[in-house]
């Protein structure tokens, strides 16, 4: 936990601070994909000399969570005296986003970095006025300590009336959730650590299956081993896993093996007679283009 007092000074509880991952009560930040991406994205293309950069982040809130969707950077200036933020620039950007998405709203700010210093204390005022009790997301581009250490915080108000005010930033439980779209980019960018060249090509249809259904394969390894160690007795049961797996078991429809043969093949005709259509439709395309060019 970090207090900060109005004049910038920092303490830092001995025990809090062996345990930054803990998290205390409150909401559950869902971070997408997108966003870090767009975060190591203006990192590497911040101006030179600049330490960090700082932006605004987008969502939604329920009652139990804040999802991140989006987010863009804000230019700003930081010396060792002040710190200075282009509102106007994200303003500007705020209203075309809510053009595109008008679901998203101001949920608070991201900077880089694995600290918060008293500049950051002075750029969450501002985004206080925009959004209620706004999230401060931290994410150590710079890898200080050895990974990319990604953190979420709200900050309160605290101290004595008529004395000394400070600011306490309390972390928060950081999940990372995905769209179906994205987790195909994720995938593929896990693809690339394999490859000397960090580059890797998009698979064709028919290799995306097969890796999907050797991880069901995989995954359905797992779950019969687990099964055969809790019947010898080798592991504990635990209820929460049988549950799980009786929704899952459920959730299979019964099918005799003819039909589903023959239900598979009909999807498979289908499929192919719709490619061969669509090919035929471009060649016939590609075709009447140059007879309008005789």
């Amino acid at each position: 936990m970090l207090l900060y007092n109005n004049n910038g000074a920092c303490s830092t509880t001995e025990e809090e601070a062996s345990s930054s991952n803990m998290s205390v009560y409150g909401p559950v930040v869902k971070i997408h994909p997108v966003v870090l991406a767009s975060i190591c994205d203006s990192y590497e293309r911040r101006n030179e000399g600049a330490s960090r950069v700082i932006g605004t982040l987008l969502g939604t809130i329920d009652k139990h969570s804040i999802e991140v969707t989006n987010c863009f950077s804000v230019p700003h200036n930081e010396s060792e005296d002040e710190v200075a933020v282009d509102m106007e620039f994200a303003k500007n950007m705020y209203e075309l986003h809510k053009r595109v998405s008008p679901t998203e709203v101001i949920i608070g700010w991201y900077a880089t970095g694995f600290d918060i210093t008293e500049h950051s204390v002075l750029i969450h005022e501002y985004y206080s006025r925009e959004a209620s009790n706004p999230i401060h997301l931290t994410m150590d581009t710079a890898l200080q300590s050895g990974k990319m250490n990604i953190r979420a915080y709200v900050s309160a108000q605290m101290g004595v009336p008529g004395k000394t005010v400070g600011v306490m930033f309390t972390p928060l439980t950081v999940k990372y959730i995905y769209y179906d779209t994205e987790r195909i980019g994720v995938d593929l960018l896990q693809r690339t650590r394999l490859t000397p060249s960090r580059t890797k090509g998009l698979t064709s249809d028919l290799s995306q299956v097969a890796g999907s259904a050797a991880r069901v394969q995989d995954m359905l390894t797992t779950v019969l081993a687990y099964i055969e160690d809790v019947l010898s007795g080798k592991v504990t049961a635990d209820n929460s896993v049988g549950r799980f797996l009786m929704d899952l078991v459920n959730k299979v429809p019964t099918i005799p093996p003819e039909d589903f043969e023959n239900m598979l093949n009909s999807n498979i005709n289908d499929l192919l007679m719709v490619t061969y259509l669509a090919n035929l439709t471009q060649a016939q395309i590609a075709l009447n283009e140059k007879l309008v060019l005789l």
